[in-house]
């Protein structure tokens, strides 16, 4: 069956505007000619895809499974759009970055800093968000996450190697307490631990020991979603905390913190900079992608 590609593009700006009146202003047409053209899609197709009241528009069951196959047909195309727009003036515009709040590499000064220096024309926009969503629908050209979370069709540029998980503590708790000589010992500890968001459960304290995984239910005196905060009460003596070593690194640098249980800390596959596979990628995001896999991350590595 032949389709119509400008009526499921009307389609979907219906979709999205929940108005048809919505979607003719924005294509610049009249109402009924939006009307008309889903009409003609929903004849082809042999069934109805939206709800039509006098006050709104909303979609059927069918509608939305359509919906939901041609966003990413849709993303692709405006991507490939948007690259050959920008191919005469290379690297610039607006890219958007979700970036787990956990990712010290990628969120360090440096590298930011030096990108945004050796590409002037392109605003980095990045929202710190440690929740689970699909980028390519919230409008997002990348995300940054460990690699046991990204989706499998995503294509995911590792970011300065392997990281470990540590647990920590001030040497003043360590004075004060002792510190466990196994994970299991935990329990009896005063811990400190760490929400990744209000609706998220903590994060889990994991260990390996001959090479299993395992992991070990504590029970915090405190729980934050700030991970600044975490740190600053290990610090300050609370307690013994568990994270990624890298958030740990500038504490144990100066003292601050030393790290417990290193023998059941392995590494393991840390974080990749991940997005759509798409044929067309936008020079703004090869740009960041090729200053990524250029940069020396055992040069900046974070000590302050």
């Amino acid at each position: 069956m032949e389709m119509d590609l400008n009526a499921l593009a009307v389609f979907a700006l219906v979709a999205e505007e929940r108005s048809f009146r919505g979607a003719a202003d924005r294509i610049g047409v009249t109402r009924s000619a939006v009307s008309q053209s889903i009409r003609k899609l929903e004849e082809r197709l042999g069934f109805a895809l939206v709800q039509r009241t006098t006050r709104s528009v909303s979609l059927t069951e069918a509608g939305e499974r359509l919906l939901a196959d041609l966003d990413p047909a849709l993303a692709d195309l405006r991507a490939a759009v948007e690259a050959t727009r920008d191919l005469r003036a290379g690297a610039r515009g607006r890219l958007r970055l979700a970036v787990s709040s956990i990712a010290e590499r990628f969120l360090s000064g440096p590298f930011l800093s030096s990108f945004v220096a050796g590409h002037p024309e392109v605003e980095l926009d990045i929202t710190v968000t440690d929740e689970e969503f699909d980028i390519v629908a919230a409008g997002y050209d990348a995300g940054v996450r460990l690699g046991e979370v990204i989706e499998q069709d995503m294509i995911a540029v590792a970011i300065g190697g392997e990281e470990r998980q540590l647990a920590v503590c001030a040497p003043a708790y360590r004075q004060r307490f002792g510190i466990p000589s196994h994970p299991r010992e935990l329990a009896t500890h005063r811990c400190i631990g760490w929400r990744p968001g209000p609706k998220l459960p903590p994060y889990r304290w994991e260990f390996a020991e001959d090479g299993r995984e395992f992991s070990v239910a504590v029970a915090p005196e405190i729980t934050t979603s700030d991970m600044a905060l975490m740190i600053k009460l290990a610090v300050a003596g609370a307690g013994i905390t568990f994270g990624m070593e890298e958030s740990f690194r500038p504490a144990i640098a100066r003292g601050e913190l030393v790290p417990l249980l290193e023998e059941y800390s392995p590494y393991f596959a840390g974080f990749y900079l991940y997005y759509p596979s798409r044929r067309a990628m936008a020079p703004k995001l090869r740009a960041l992608v090729d200053h990524l896999r250029g940069f020396d991350w055992d040069r900046h590595r974070a000590t302050a």
